[in-house]
């Protein structure tokens, strides 16, 4: 009792400090800002209007604090995906294996108290371990409440203030997930969970449903990801918006021979966007069961790769785009929506703008669902596979034009030699080649291993998503340009499926990879930022993000070549803020100094040029986001992989001082 009222006590002292504003006659202060939701706010822009770190001064930021994550598990973790949140001077955040959730002083990373819950057998056989992407906050203008969903898909209500389970949410503070799904789940092994985020808007948190990745499920069937809404307050669930229609529902028709009852996934594992005005969720849904092989689901399949408004009390659909119809390429809705008000030929528009794994944007009237420039429905190959029956047509988006490349051809092969070219020629040739929705193939031992996809399965763009600045109307973007390989095999010991992806029997690893002397299959750029102006639906400048890696500077081959930057592959998300585009690396180089590490990067947001950058111990693995507290602006961002285990890094100006007069290291400044 006593440690909960000193946290207590200090929390609302932290309160009344970030409160006070500057006496008159002072330099007028930067207004403190928090960081409320996983995206910045229901928007999802993810944009911030702090303007104390800037161009001039980006290069001199320092470490104010770190957190380590290496103890909130029984074994580290790398890929610590996170965005935390700040509100009232606390940072918030998931942590570590078990996925703990954390309170710390968000000026000095100081712990203030943790949570964690053993789920014993249920976590461990979790289809979402780790540390998950973040959790949720809501308060009722007096008190405030943490939401997280553990790996075993519990839904904890925490008091912010203290870390404790809110007695009168669900069951002493918890909300089995598992539960209330309209359909049957063994609370064990049930193939269901979540790593993003929950969303709360107004009274209502949005739950989604993530599962195994689907490249090679053992059966046709599965668990559903239907997406629910509850009560903030009790945790009773309000609604359910069934993702794969049961009959007499909209869309039910679109799955054909009773496809509709075993057919399981159709979740939704990316973050959800909220209008709140016109009480309006935003579901972007991935696809069903399984990732390249469909002919036990055939038609359309509403509403697996779609996105669906709901209204916000009633989980009712309102209108819904599907952007790929009978998805077997894995090229479901990674990431949430943005909503941003532009004008288009001088008519004002409240848009939504999908970004999608292909490198298209989607952008769309967000009350109607009207599409803001055409979309054209165009012809695609048909599939040779057995059982297979592809969409004859599918959507593509006449602007914004796609911000990464789509379809491999003999043209982007990597050419920095003609020996590296002879190379990639012929390993190219043991794949098919094509165009954007060229269909999967079989793998033969004698034939052809597959088709190549560009972008790959993870995009493109993944989870993190794009930025938005709001006073422009410029939407920014992180990509990856990754070739992979599509090819589908019969293997009844391992699926019930007639065709899950593999390589042909009696080839090995090294014979169907696609590395050309240790270097990447196609040409550089391999990671990119791009910048499009949503006002005329045109890419306004687009740079390669990521310093070049160690294998390519020091590759033999290219020792008398003058090679650019080629950027890196990873999954970065982006940050805006009134002055700034900032992201940081997706991989780890060795420095002109020596220093191995990465860089978090400052780009000008009118034409993509680098401002400054400052140093990481390793690369980005969760987007950054940006907070003031007592007058000082810091950004926060997680880093971790390889054997790098998570870590927060908080950076601050070193020159300035708090509101009481304490350094960026913490010591008291003198007088």
């Amino acid at each position: 009792m006593a440690q909960d009222l000193y946290r207590s006590v200090r929390l609302l002292i932290l309160g009344f400090l970030v409160c006070v504003t500057a006496p008159l006659g002072a330099q007028e202060a930067i207004p403190d800002t928090e960081w409320r939701t996983y995206g910045g706010n229901l928007a999802s822009t993810r944009y911030s209007p702090l303007d104390q770190i800037t161009a001039e001064n980006f290069g001199d930021l320092e470490l104010a604090w770190t957190f380590q994550t290496d103890s909130f598990g029984p074994r580290p973790e790398s890929n610590f995906q996170v965005t935390p949140l700040m509100v009232g001077g606390v940072i918030y955040t998931t942590a570590g294996s078990r996925r703990a959730l954390a309170a710390l002083d968000a000026q000095t990373g100081e712990l203030l108290w943790m949570h964690r819950l053993d789920e014993g057998e249920r976590g461990r056989q979790a289809p979402r371990r780790l540390s998950g992407r973040g959790l949720a906050y809501w308060d009722d203008g007096a008190t405030g409440r943490i939401l997280y969903v553990t790996p075993g898909y519990h839904l904890i209500a925490l008091d912010a203030a203290t870390g404790t389970q809110i007695p009168n949410f669900g069951l002493d503070g918890i909300v089995d997930l598992k539960r209330d799904l309209d359909q049957e789940i063994d609370l064990v092994t049930g193939e269901v969970g979540l790593h993003a985020a929950p969303v709360v808007a107004g009274d209502t948190i949005i739950i989604g449903a993530a599962h195994e990745v689907g490249s090679a499920p053992v059966s046709r069937e599965n668990v559903k990801g239907y997406v629910r809404g509850y009560d903030v307050r009790t945790g009773e669930r309000k609604w359910i918006f069934h993702t794969i229609p049961w009959p007499g529902e909209y869309g039910h028709e679109t799955w054909l021979d009773d496809s509709w009852r075993y057919t399981g996934n159709t979740g939704l594992w990316g973050q959800v966007t909220v209008d709140l005005d016109l009480g309006l969720a935003y579901l972007p849904l991935e696809m069903p069961t399984g990732d390249y092989y469909g002919g036990h689901r055939p038609g359309d399949n509403l509403f697996s790769d779609s996105l669906v408004a709901v209204n916000l009390e009633t989980g009712e659909r309102v209108w819904h785009y599907q952007t790929v119809h009978h998805d077997v390429w894995d090229l479901d809705l990674p990431c949430a929506p943005i909503l941003a008000d532009i004008t288009v030929d001088g008519r004002a528009i409240k848009a939504i703008v999908q970004p999608t794994k292909q490198g298209f944007l989607f952008v769309f009237d967000r009350e109607t669902g009207e599409p803001v420039w055409p979309i054209e429905e165009r012809p695609v190959p048909p599939s040779d596979v057995p059982g297979e029956v592809l969409a004859p047509t599918q959507p593509y988006p006449t602007k914004p034009p796609p911000f990464d490349r789509q379809g491999i051809g003999p043209g982007d092969l990597i050419d920095f030699t003609p020996a590296l070219r002879a190379e990639a020629f012929e390993i190219a040739s043991r794949y098919r080649l094509g165009p954007l929705f060229t269909p999967p193939s079989v793998a033969t031992a004698d034939g052809t291993y597959g088709t190549l996809m560009i972008p790959s399965p993870t995009g493109g763009p993944n989870w993190p998503g794009g930025a938005l600045d709001p006073e422009t109307g410029i939407f920014y973007i992180y990509s990856k340009t990754q070739v992979a390989p599509l090819g589908l095999m019969n293997d009844p010991e391992r699926s019930d499926m007639d065709f899950i992806r593999g390589r042909p029997q009696g080839v090995n690893a090294a014979r169907a990879a696609l590395s050309v002397s240790g270097l990447p299959l196609v040409k550089p750029p391999w990671g990119r930022i791009t910048a499009v102006d949503l006002n005329v639906g045109e890419i306004l400048w687009q740079i390669a993000h990521g310093e070049t890696a160690d294998r390519v500077r020091e590759h033999p081959a290219l020792q008398d070549l003058d090679i650019p930057r080629t950027g890196r592959v990873g999954r970065v998300g982006t940050l805006v803020t009134k002055t700034l585009v900032i992201a940081g690396d997706g991989g780890v180089f060795t420095s002109a100094d020596g220093q191995q590490g990465a860089r978090l990067r400052a780009y000008d947001k009118s034409t993509g040029q680098e401002l400054g950058a400052v140093f990481m111990p390793s690369s980005q693995t969760g987007s950054p986001m940006t907070y003031s507290v007592g007058g000082v602006q810091y950004i926060v961002v997680a880093v971790g992989g390889g054997t790098y285990a998570g870590e927060l890094l908080a950076y601050r100006l070193t020159e300035l001082e708090d509101e009481e007069g304490n350094s960026a290291d913490g010591r008291l400044a003198p007088n």
